[in-house]
C-alpha cells in the first residue's frame, strides 16, 4: 500500500519539475489530469473491437445470437468489481470484447425477442455522434444543430398523422410518451391542477383496451389517477377495442358521478399486433369531449407505407400520438416522439418552470427555439438526430420499404406455418406479430382438454431455453388471456430474408424432435 508520505514526495518531484507549479488543497492545478495521448489510443483499438465484433458480424448467421452465461457463471467471467486504482488500457479493451461477447446480439439476423431489432448504419454513426459530442437538448445556445433537427423531424412525422399544425418532443420511451399525453388531457381538462394539484378534483376516469401497454396503468399510478381509475375496454377476437363497449364505460362513469377525460387507443398491441378502430373511436370522443391519444409506438411506422397505412385510418382525428421510430424503423435505441395536434404551446403551458438559469428571456437570439420547458426532463438526449440522419439516407420510400418488406416477409411466414404439421396460428397478423403455438409430435393425436393444454403450456419454454443455450435464435413466448404458452414471432429487421424464416421453423422442430 502506498504511504501519505511517498504520496507527498511524489508531488514534491512534480512541482519541481514543473515551472511555476500551483498547488491548492494538495491539489496541483498545471496542466491536464487526463493523458489525452492514451485516451485517443484506446478509444481507436475499442472501436477497432466493436467494428469488428459486432458491426462486421451483424449480417452473420453463422454467429450466435446469445452466448448464454447462468448470471453466477458471468459473476465470475466479466470481474465487475470497482477498485481504488485503475486497471490497464489492455484490461479494459479485454472487458470491451468480454462485454461484448456475452451480450445478445439484437443486429442478428435471428434476434426476434422483442420489438426492435437489426442494426441501421446510418442512425448507428448518428449515435457515435451525439456520444461524442454529448450534447443536452434544450437550449439553442448549447445544441443548436439538434434543436433544429427535432423540430424539422417532428414536423415531418405530424405530415405523416395527417394534421396540418401541431407540436411534439422526444422522451426516453413510449411509456414516458404515453405518461406526457395523459398528464397533458389531464392538463387541458383542468388546468389549475399544475399549481393546485389533486385536492379538490373530481374522480378522474380514463378508458383504454385491455390490450394495451402496461404502461397506461403505470401512468396512472404515477401521476395520482389511480389504476382504479383506469377503466379497461373489451376487445374483439383480435384484440381490437369494441367501440360499442367504451360507449357503454363512459355512460357508466358519467353515472357515476366521475369525470371521463381521456381515452387511449392502440395502433399495433405488443403481443397481437392489433389496431383498434380510431375512427368510430374517434367519433366516441367527439359526442363526450374526451382527448383521444393514439399509442402507436409500435403500428405509427406503418403510417410511412402507402401500402399499409390504412392499418392507421383515423389517427388524423386523435389530439395526441406516441410513435417510436427505434422499432419498425431501426432508429435505435431509443428513438421516441410524442406528437400534439394543439399547437397553441399547451406543451409548454403545462410543463413549464421557467428556470432562469436556463430560460432567460434576454438573450441575443430568437428564445423560441430553446424548446426545454417542453419537456419534464431539464437533460436530454437528442434523439431526433438518429432518425434524420436514417432518414436523409434512405429517404422516405427507403424506409418505406423497409416496413413493406417485413410485412411481406410476415404473411410469407404465416403462409409456410399453415403448411407445416404441428403449426397453428392462434390468429391472422394483421401487422408483424406473428403468434402461433408449436405442437411436437407427442401432443398432435391426443384429445382436445385440459391435459393437453397443460402439457402444450410446457412446450414453448423448454424450446426458449434450448434456442437460448444453443445460441441459435431468439424468439419470444408468453401466455395471453387464457391462451396458454404461444411463440410471438416479430418481423423487423433488413436484415432479414426468407431463409431466416425457414431457419425459424426448422429450428424449432429440431430443437422440439424429442418432446
Amino acid at each position: 500500500m502506498i504511504s501519505f508520505m511517498t504520496v507527498g514526495i511524489c508531488k514534491q518531484d512534480v512541482l519541481q519539475k514543473k515551472k511555476n507549479a500551483v498547488l491548492v488543497d494538495g491539489v496541483i492545478l498545471n496542466g491536464p489530469i487526463m493523458d489525452s495521448k492514451a485516451g485517443e489510443k484506446f478509444v481507436e483499438e475499442a472501436c477497432k473491437i466493436i467494428m469488428e465484433e459486432v458491426i462486421q458480424k451483424a449480417n452473420d448467421v453463422t454467429e450466435k445470437v446469445c452466448e448464454w452465461r447462468s448470471p453466477e457463471t458471468l459473476k465470475k467471467i466479466l470481474d465487475l468489481e470497482m477498485r481504488d486504482t485503475g486497471e490497464s488500457h489492455q484490461k479494459l479493451l479485454q472487458l470491451c470484447q468480454d462485454v461484448i461477447q456475452y451480450s445478445v446480439k439484437t443486429s442478428h439476423p435471428r434476434f426476434f425477442n422483442q420489438l426492435y431489432a437489426g442494426i441501421d448504419y446510418y442512425s448507428l454513426v448518428a449515435r457515435f455522434i451525439t456520444e461524442a459530442l454529448n450534447p443536452s437538448v434544450y437550449t439553442y445556445e448549447v445544441s443548436p444543430v439538434f434543436l433544429l433537427v427535432e423540430e424539422t423531424v417532428i414536423k415531418k412525422m405530424i405530415e405523416f398523422i395527417g394534421w396540418e399544425e401541431g407540436d411534439g418532443i422526444f422522451n426516453p420511451g413510449g411509456s414516458v410518451s404515453n405518461m406526457y399525453a395523459m398528464n397533458l388531457a389531464r392538463y387541458k381538462f383542468c388546468p389549475e391542477i399544475k399549481e393546485k394539484g389533486l385536492s379538490g378534483l373530481p374522480r378522474l376516469v380514463l378508458f383504454t383496451s385491455e390490450e394495451c401497454h402496461y404502461s397506461m396503468k403505470k401512468a396512472a399510478s404515477f401521476l395520482g389517477i389511480g389504476t382504479e381509475n383506469v377503466y379497461f375496454i373489451k376487445t374483439d377476437e383480435r384484440g381490437k377495442m369494441i367501440p360499442e363497449e367504451l360507449e357503454k364505460q363512459v355512460q357508466r362513469a358519467r353515472k357515476e358521478g366521475s369525470a371521463p377525460f381521456l381515452v387511449c387507443a392502440t395502433a399495433g398491441t405488443t403481443v397481437l399486433g392489433a389496431f383498434d378502430p380510431l375512427d368510430e373511436i374517434a367519433d366516441i370522443c367527439e359526442k363526450h369531449g374526451l382527448w383521444l391519444h393514439v399509442d402507436a409506438s409500435w403500428g405509427g411506422s406503418a403510417l410511412i407505407s402507402r401500402k399499409h397505412c390504412r392499418l392507421l385510418h383515423g389517427i388524423h382525428r386523435a389530439d395526441s400520438v406516441a410513435w417510436n421510430p427505434h422499432k419498425m424503423l431501426l432508429a435505435g435505441i431509443q428513438c421516441c416522439a410524442l406528437l400534439v395536434k394543439d399547437n397553441s404551446g399547451l406543451l409548454k403551458k403545462c410543463y413549464s418552470a421557467k428556470a432562469a438559469y436556463l430560460f432567460q428571456q434576454d438573450k441575443f437570439y430568437d428564445v423560441s427555439y430553446d424548446t426545454g420547458d417542453k419537456s419534464i426532463q431539464c437533460s436530454r438526449r437528442p434523439d431526433a438526430f438518429k432518425f434524420w440522419l436514417m432518414w436523409k439516407a434512405l429517404g422516405t420510400t427507403g424506409l418505406e420499404e423497409r416496413v413493406n418488406r417485413a410485412l411481406a416477409l410476415a404473411r410469407y411466414l404465416v403462409e409456410e406455418i399453415k403448411k407445416r404439421e404441428g403449426f397453428q396460428l392462434l390468429l391472422e397478423p394483421e401487422y408483424a406479430n406473428i403468434c402461433f403455438w408449436y405442437i411436437p409430435p407427442s401432443l398432435r393425436k391426443m384429445e382436445d382438454g385440459p391435459e393437453f393444454w397443460q402439457k402444450l403450456h410446457e412446450v414453448a419454454p423448454i424450446i426458449k431455453e434450448r434456442m437460448m443455450k444453443k445460441g441459435s435464435m431468439m424468439l419470444g413466448y408468453q401466455p395471453h388471456r387464457g391462451k396458454v404458452n404461444f411463440f410471438r414471432q416479430v418481423v423487423i429487421s433488413p436484415q432479414v430474408s426468407r431463409e431466416d424464416m425457414d431457419f425459424l421453423l426448422d429450428e424449432i422442430e429440431l430443437l422440439a424432435k424429442d418432446l
